[in-house]
């Protein structure tokens, strides 16, 4: 059977059979260019969002820095335990008695120390229970380095620390162990009543005690 197709006709169907093929390109191109547009879009806001957490964590970092300096600036202002001591006024017998060892120097290092700190009232009552003027002791440099060593702990002990002490022996620079005891609110080193605590120096804590401590014999 002859095939009574026209050369039209044949026009006719390649024009519609490509304008079909070129609306399926089309639409293939579009579903390939949002792909690839969502996946340029995600890429860029988790790369934004890394960016700025680095950057948040970053500055967290400078900031926990700045507060550390400062606070070492702090601690520096406030000076070492024999600057603490001299400052106050109330300890002129020990920082005389530091310095006629030497141990001021050593009160002076890096540390930490914990000082249990005689008043100028205890020492005068310590010399008087003696018989010894402030002269004679502090010319005894043998003596008085031993009865100020006992007075030393190493570390840094704050109060918060010593009222869980009761009953422990502590081991002093000296090398004698003074004894904790505590009471509802009264805290003792041996016989002496601590009557002020956690006073900061840059290199350790001074603890106020209303008596002098002497090292056991021998």
């Amino acid at each position: 059977m002859t095939d009574k197709t026209t050369p039209k006709k044949l026009n006719k169907k390649l024009v519609a059979l490509l304008g079909a093929l070129a609306l399926t390109a089309a639409a293939c191109g579009s579903d390939s260019d949002g792909s690839d547009g969502a996946a340029s879009d995600s890429a860029t806001t988790e790369t934004t969002a890394a960016a700025s957490q680095s950057s948040t964590t970053a500055a967290e970092s400078d900031d926990d820095m700045a507060d550390d300096d400062m606070a070492d600036d702090d601690m520096a202002e406030i000076g070492t335990i024999v600057d603490v001591a001299d400052a106050n006024g109330s300890f002129t017998v020990l920082v005389a008695a530091l310095q006629a060892t030497g141990l001021d120097e050593t009160l002076a290092g890096d540390g930490p120390f914990t000082v249990f700190a005689p008043t100028d009232e205890a020492f005068t009552a310590a010399l008087e229970s003696l018989g010894l003027t402030a002269d004679e002791l502090l010319a005894d440099t043998e003596t008085l380095s031993s009865i100020l060593t006992y007075h030393v702990v190493a570390g840094n002990v704050p109060s918060s620390d010593v009222v869980t002490m009761d009953g422990q022996s502590v081991a002093t620079v000296n090398g004698a162990e003074v004894t904790i005891s505590v009471d509802g609110d009264t805290v003792m080193v041996n016989d002496a009543t601590v009557v002020a605590v956690d006073v900061e120096a840059s290199n350790g804590v001074i603890h106020v005690i209303d008596s002098v401590l002497l090292p056991p014999a021998g």
